[in-house]
Formats: structure tokens, C-alpha cells, sequence
């Protein structure tokens, strides 16, 4: 009898053990759940930007931190400014990150952007050989843009209607030349790619200080020649595609991503960024 009444007792604890189990498992798998359930699937966001801010490597610290704080993908396109802009006018990019003032104004009072806000700057350089050929070392950049043309010094231009090439052409019409003949170099490629070129042709180039900063250490037959001046600023500015004129757009998340470039802690993160590594900023923060 109290073998039966033992029994009986060591089954009913099993069975309230094993009940107290299968609840705690079943907390855990609903707490599971309820945490899977709680966090949607990223949206997704193309941003049209400049290679510069690319072959920088500002992106890669800038593009994680909003992605994070947002829940969203972001497809990164990297290519000139034209084409970039281009892009914003088809409705074909979400957002834009770029650096030619006159031709994005252009695509804002044609109302295919809204939200246009400055964002940073930094300047371009004239990079050349470092024996210099074409002497144009201390010159102002107007002056070193005849002196090239005249001794016919091999110049590797981008060629590629970026905000750069943008910047070179206005210098060659200021300085009334056309450039053109084997001397004159177009690539067609994104800033690093031009760079290289330069270095293996043991050419000038103009590029912006970011890239050049980044490059520089696979680039040991270059050296500035010429920089500083008003004339070589260089400013980038951040736009939504307007959603009124191309309605497939992300207009939710790309208006986070203007309001996020000019956020005082991105703004933090843009000016400090490359002074570990370079001893200055690679960029300037430049909100209004």
C-alpha cells in the first residue's frame, strides 16, 4: 500500500515537473515570437551619390549608422554627379549625395528635388608628378591649367560628367582652352580609377582632397601642386527625389536620410572622420 501511494506521489511529481517545463518552454517560444513579430523587415532605399564619398570611405561608417537607427537598407550608387543627378530627374534613386552646386540647382527648380540642404565640403587639389615637369608648383590653379595646356603635360581628366570633371571643364573655360590632342587623358572612370591612371601615365589630375587623402598611400609618384583658393571649394549637398513628381519613390525614408546628414552627431562623425588616419578631416561639416 505505501509502495502504490509511493508511486503514486513520484508519478505526480514528474507530471508537475514536466508541466512546469512545457510551460517555460512555452513562455520562451511565445517571448521569441512576440520579439520576432516586434521588428519588421528593413525597408529598402537607393541612394545616388558621388564616387568621392565612396572611395573615401565615408560611406562605409555613415551608411551603417543610418541603416541602424532606421531599420532600412540602403542601396548605394556610386557614380558621377551627372549621372547621379540623372538619376534623381527619372525618379530611378530615393536620395542623392552630390557635389556640383549649379547643375543640382538645376534639377531643384525643375522641382525633380525637394529637401535640398548642404551638407559638408572639402576642396580639390591639382595632383601631378612629383618631379613636375610642367613647373606649375605654387601657381594658382587658373595659371596651372594654361602652363599644362602650354607645355602639353599629360593631364588625365574623368571624362565622366562628374561633379569634378564638372569643376576641370569650368577651369578650362575660365582659362579660354579647349583641351584636346594626346596630352589630354579622359578616362571615363570614377575618381580612384583617374587617379591610378595619373600615377601610371605620370599625368596631373584634379581630384577632390578626400580621395586623394584616401589614395595616396597606392599613389607614391603623385604629390599636390596646387591647392587652396575659393576657387577650388568643394561643396556637397543632400536631396530627396521629389515623391509629387515621381510617385515609386522611398520619399519616407529618404527624407530621414536628409534629415539624418545634417543631425548634429552626423554632422560630429563627418568632421572627425580621417583625422586618426590622416591627421585632418577628409571633410568639412557645412550645415545651414
Amino acid at each position: 500500500m505505501k509502495k502504490n501511494r509511493l508511486v503514486i506521489a513520484l508519478f505526480a511529481l514528474m507530471l508537475l515537473v514536466l508541466s512546469a517545463c512545457g510551460n517555460t518552454n512555452t513562455k520562451e517560444t511565445a517571448t521569441k515570437e512576440k520579439k520576432t513579430a516586434a521588428k519588421p523587415a528593413p525597408t529598402e532605399m537607393i541612394l545616388a551619390t558621388t564616387t568621392s564619398t565612396q572611395d573615401s570611405g565615408l560611406l562605409d561608417v555613415i551608411i551603417p549608422m543610418f541603416e541602424k537607427q532606421n531599420n532600412v537598407k540602403v542601396k548605394v550608387i556610386a557614380v558621377g554627379t551627372g549621372e547621379a543627378l540623372a538619376m534623381g530627374t527619372k525618379g530611378e534613386a530615393d536620395a542623392l549625395l552630390v557635389h556640383a552646386p549649379a547643375a543640382e540647382k538645376a534639377v531643384v527648380d525643375a522641382g525633380d528635388a525637394i529637401n535640398y540642404k548642404r551638407v559638408m565640403y572639402n576642396d580639390f587639389v591639382l595632383v601631378g608628378p612629383k618631379e613636375n615637369p610642367a613647373g606649375v608648383s605654387g601657381d594658382g590653379i587658373l595659371a596651372a591649367f594654361k602652363k599644362l595646356a602650354e607645355t602639353k603635360a599629360t593631364f588625365v581628366s574623368r571624362g565622366d560628367d562628374s561633379g569634378t570633371n564638372k569643376k576641370e571643364l569650368a577651369i578650362w573655360t575660365t582659362a579660354n582652352i579647349k583641351p584636346a590632342g594626346n596630352w589630354y587623358v579622359s578616362t571615363g572612370q570614377g575618381m580612384g580609377q583617374t587617379l591610378q591612371v595619373a600615377a601610371e601615365k605620370k599625368g596631373y589630375v584634379l581630384t577632390d582632397r578626400a580621395t586623394w587623402l584616401a589614395q595616396s598611400k597606392n599613389l607614391d609618384t603623385l604629390k599636390i601642386v596646387v591647392e587652396g583658393g575659393k576657387d577650388l571649394m568643394n561643396i556637397y549637398h543632400v536631396m530627396e527625389v521629389n515623391p509629387e513628381k515621381h510617385d515609386k519613390v522611398n520619399s519616407t525614408d529618404a527624407k530621414k536620410f536628409v534629415e539624418f546628414m545634417v543631425n548634429p552627431k552626423t554632422q560630429d562623425v563627418i568632421e572627425n572622420f580621417g583625422k586618426k588616419e590622416f591627421g585632418r578631416s577628409l571633410f568639412i561639416k557645412y550645415t545651414e
